[in-house]
C-alpha cells in the first residue's frame, strides 16, 4: 500500500488504530446507517448539520489515492445509495460530498471517507463539525435515512 504525505512532505504510513479503523474493529461506539460486506455509513459524531453521515470503506486505506478499484466502486455505490437516502430523509433540496485526501486538503482522520450532507439554501455549513453530539440526538435522524434505504 502507498504511503500518504502530511503537510510537511514527509511519508505517513495508514493508521490501523485511527478512529474509524477502531469503529470497524467495533472497539468504539457508532450510530449506523447502513453497512454491507466492503463499507459501512454511519452518524458523524460532530455533525456540520442534521444528517451529516459519513461513509467509509471496510478496507484500509487512508486516502482515495490508497485505495483499491474495488473499494473506491464500493464506497461510490454506498455512498450514493446514502445521499438519496438522507435526501429523502431530510427533505433537503442538495446534497454536498465532501471527500479529502491528505492533511494539506483537511483530511482529519487517516482512512478514506465520504461526508454526505444535507444542503438547503443560505445553510452556512462549515466543512467539519467543531463539538461531539450526544449520539442518543443522532439515532432518530439515523432511523430516518435507515427508512429510506
Amino acid at each position: 500500500m502507498k504511503s500518504a504525505v502530511t503537510r510537511d512532505g514527509t511519508a505517513m504510513a495508514y493508521d490501523p488504530n485511527n478512529i474509524f479503523a477502531r469503529i470497524l474493529r467495533g472497539e468504539l461506539p457508532k450510530v449506523a446507517v447502513y453497512e454491507d460486506a466492503l463499507t459501512l455509513a454511519f452518524m458523524d459524531i460532530m455533525p456540520s448539520v442534521d444528517g451529516h453521515t459519513l461513509v467509509i470503506p471496510k478496507e484500509p486505506a487512508e486516502s482515495m489515492l490508497d485505495l483499491s478499484p474495488e473499494g473506491a466502486a464500493a464506497v461510490m455505490v454506498t455512498t450514493q445509495k446514502v445521499a438519496r437516502a438522507v435526501k429523502a430523509a431530510l427533505d433537503s433540496p442538495g446534497i454536498m460530498l465532501v471527500q479529502l485526501n491528505g492533511a494539506a486538503a483537511g483530511q482529519s482522520v487517516p482512512h478514506i471517507h465520504f461526508h454526505v450532507l444535507p444542503r438547503h439554501v443560505g445553510l452556512d455549513l462549515k466543512l467539519h463539525g467543531r463539538a461531539m453530539v450526544d449520539p442518543k440526538t443522532l439515532e432518530p435522524i439515523a432511523a430516518k435515512i435507515r427508512s429510506h434505504l
